[in-house]
């Protein structure tokens, strides 16, 4: 975590009781048209398929199956809604979206839900951020490149979080969080702070939990 992502002990505590009480997964959009109406804030995950994003969501919310998981990348194509925060009186959806990026599906399928993502970042009134899934033994890879590019046109607040930290040495670490603090500077609708995680050893996580409440709260 960089330094300007701590958090009030308040603030970390909202976060972790709002993501403790019921998350519920309400439905998976394969269309447009399925898409749930616009009535709370969203908080969307992203990233490249196989960066995590499935284990991030159950390690946020203390649950192992709420996101589906799968050994093969670019398994999961649909856009999955979660309901949460109802008892803090911090309605929201988190929005689990398809990976993007992983060349060994039909070409056909990709570009189906490519567009399908890229319609949802660019057309959602109550999309109030992306949190945009880096692998941080990689950094950014041109496809992140692309979708922070289309969201910066888009002018659809996101912030990276890393994941993986685990996998990285202390000074891997440390080089990874300001390589990519410097990198996100570049573009104009990037969060500036950075977010570090592991979902296995648990790093990072009050921070994000608390980062969601915030914006929750800030509706």
């Amino acid at each position: 975590m960089t330094e300007e992502a701590r958090f009030t002990p308040e603030q970390m505590e909202t976060g972790r009781l709002m993501l403790a009480g019921p998350v519920e997964f309400v439905m998976g959009a394969v269309k447009l048209d399925q898409l749930l109406g616009a009535d709370r804030p969203e908080v969307a995950f992203a990233g490249r398929s196989n960066v995590g994003k499935s284990s991030l969501v159950n390690a946020l919310t203390g649950r192992k199956t709420l996101a589906r998981t799968s050994n093969t990348p670019g398994r999961t194509q649909e856009l999955n809604y979660f309901r949460a925060g109802e008892e803090m009186n911090l309605p929201m959806y988190l929005v689990d979206l398809p990976g993007y990026g992983y060349a060994k599906i039909e070409r056909k399928r990709v570009e189906r839900w490519t567009h399908l993502v890229k319609s949802f970042l660019r057309g959602r009134p109550t999309l109030r951020r992306v949190l945009l899934l880096i692998d941080s033994r990689h950094g950014l890879k041109e496809n992140d490149r692309e979708i922070m590019k289309m969201l910066d046109d888009a002018a659809v607040n996101y912030q990276i979080v890393l994941t993986k930290l685990d996998k990285l040495t202390t000074p891997e670490r440390a080089k990874i969080i300001e390589k990519t603090a410097a990198d996100a500077k570049t573009f104009i609708a990037c969060h500036p702070v950075v977010l570090a995680t592991s979902s296995e050893k648990g790093w990072g996580l009050e921070e994000v939990r608390a980062e969601i409440a915030q914006i929750a709260a800030n509706g």
